[in-house]
């Protein structure tokens, strides 16, 4: 078993900057690559960005190409998401999961998840 636990969220103006992180207990948490998702009202849940249980691979959604980053440190036991020119349509709550299948987009490949964060952009 692996517990995730976000921090990080909250209300933030457009163009402005948050960083989440997500704290894993449990089972060896460097064996695991990490995501993040996001959902946001009335919608399904997406996929954000992703990182190999090295940290050497990163993958992201198009939409947050280039403005938020994901990293690890495995030492601590933390994946963070450096999020930057924040805008309302990123307004979702934010979810961790781990995946025992290497780097994945799917959220169906993932096999623990946190409770979720909630950021708020406003205009």
């Amino acid at each position: 078993q692996v517990q995730l636990v976000e921090s990080g969220g909250g209300l933030v103006q457009s163009g402005g900057s948050l960083r989440l992180s997500c704290a894993a207990s449990g089972r060896t948490f460097s064996s695991y690559a990490m995501g993040w998702f996001r959902q946001a009202p009335g919608k399904d849940r997406e996929f954000v960005a992703a990182i190999s249980w090295s940290g050497g691979g990163t993958f992201y959604a198009d939409s947050v190409k280039g403005r938020f980053t994901i990293s690890r440190d495995n030492a601590k036991n933390t994946v963070y998401l450096q999020m930057n020119s924040l805008k309302p349509e990123d307004t979702a709550v934010y979810y961790c999961a781990a995946s025992s299948l290497g780097v994945q987009i799917q959220s169906i490949k993932f096999d623990y998840w946190g409770q979720g964060t909630q950021v708020t952009v406003s205009s």
